[in-house]
C-alpha cells in the first residue's frame, strides 16, 4: 500500500443509516477501514459519532433519496470534502405489509418512489465520480420479497424491480470498472417487524436455519461484494435468508408431519 492510499482510504456512501441494517452496514465497513458516508432522511450523527469513537471514520449527510436535485448535491458535497467515491450502498427502504386489495396508492408511490426511484437517483447521481475514482461497487439491498410472490404488492414489487435495476446498470457500468450487485435478505431482526410477533413467529416455522438473520450477517455480505474477495462479482444475486426461499415449503411440511411421509 503506498502514501497515497493511507491519505486516501476507501469512502462508501451508505444510505439508510441512521439506524437498522445500515447502521449496522456503516459500523461493519468503517471498521473494516471504509471512510463511511451515512446519509439518511433521519439524523445520522450519532452512529456517525460511536463509529468515530469507536476509532473509525465516519461522516453523516442528509439526504431524501428520492430527491434527484439532493442526490446531486450530496455527490458534489462528497467530491469536494473526500475527492473519491469507491462504494454505494442502497440500504434505505420502507416496508408496507398490506395485501393486494387494502394497498392505497398513495402507499403503492410512496414505497416505489424510496425502494426503486431512490437507488436509481443514486446510481446515477454516484457512477461518474465512482468512475473517477478508478471504478468501486455498488451493493443494492433487496430481498427475498423481490424473488417470491409476497403478499404486500408494493414492497415485492419494489424488490423485483431493484433487481432488475442491479442487473441493468451492472451492464451499463462495467465499461466504468462499477461493479453492481443485490443482496436478497430473509426475515432479518430490524425495526421493520415491530410490532409483527404473529407474522415474525410463523415466518420463523419455515425458516430451515430456525431463526430470523443478524444485521451484521447481512452486512458481512455486503462487505464482501465492496471489497477485493468479489472483483469478478456483477449482476450477481446473493440469498442471505437461512435457506428459506430454497427450502422453507418443504421445511415446514415435514416438520408439521413430524418428518413421517
Amino acid at each position: 500500500m503506498s502514501e497515497t492510499d493511507v491519505e486516501r482510504p476507501r469512502v462508501v456512501l451508505v444510505t439508510g443509516a441512521a439506524g437498522g441494517m445500515g447502521a449496522t452496514h456503516a459500523s461493519t465497513l468503517a471498521a473494516d477501514g471504509w471512510t463511511v458516508l451515512l446519509a439518511d432522511v433521519a439524523d445520522a450523527t450519532p452512529v456517525a459519532e460511536k463509529i468515530a469513537a469507536d476509532g473509525g471514520r465516519a461522516t453523516a449527510y442528509p439526504l431524501d433519496v428520492t430527491d434527484r436535485a439532493a442526490w446531486d448535491r450530496l455527490v458534489q458535497e462528497v467530491r469536494e470534502e473526500h475527492g473519491a467515491l469507491h462504494g454505494l450502498v442502497n440500504n434505505a427502504g420502507v416496508s408496507r405489509r398490506l395485501r393486494f386489495m387494502d394497498t392505497p396508492p398513495d402507499v403503492w408511490s410512496r414505497v416505489m418512489a424510496i425502494n426503486v426511484d431512490g437507488p436509481f437517483h443514486g446510481i446515477q447521481a454516484c457512477a461518474p465520480l465512482m468512475r473517477d475514482s478508478g471504478g468501486g461497487s455498488i451493493v443494492n439491498i433487496s430481498s427475498i420479497a423481490g424473488q417470491i410472490g409476497y403478499f404486500s404488492p408494493s414492497y415485492s414489487t419494489s424488490k423485483w424491480a431493484l433487481r432488475g435495476l442491479t442487473k441493468s446498470a451492472a451492464g451499463e457500468l462495467a465499461a466504468w470498472g462499477i461493479r453492481v450487485n443485490s443482496v436478497h435478505p430473509g426475515l432479518v431482526e430490524t425495526p421493520l417487524l415491530a410490532g409483527s410477533d404473529g407474522f415474525v413467529a410463523s415466518a420463523v416455522a419455515s425458516i430451515p436455519l430456525g431463526r430470523m438473520g443478524r444485521a451484521d450477517e447481512i452486512s458481512d455480505v455486503v462487505r464482501f461484494l465492496l471489497g477485493e474477495g468479489s472483483t469478478y462479482m456483477s449482476g450477481a444475486e446473493l440469498t442471505v435468508d437461512g435457506a428459506l426461499v430454497s427450502n422453507g415449503t418443504y421445511h415446514r411440511i415435514l416438520t408439521e408431519m413430524d418428518g413421517e411421509l
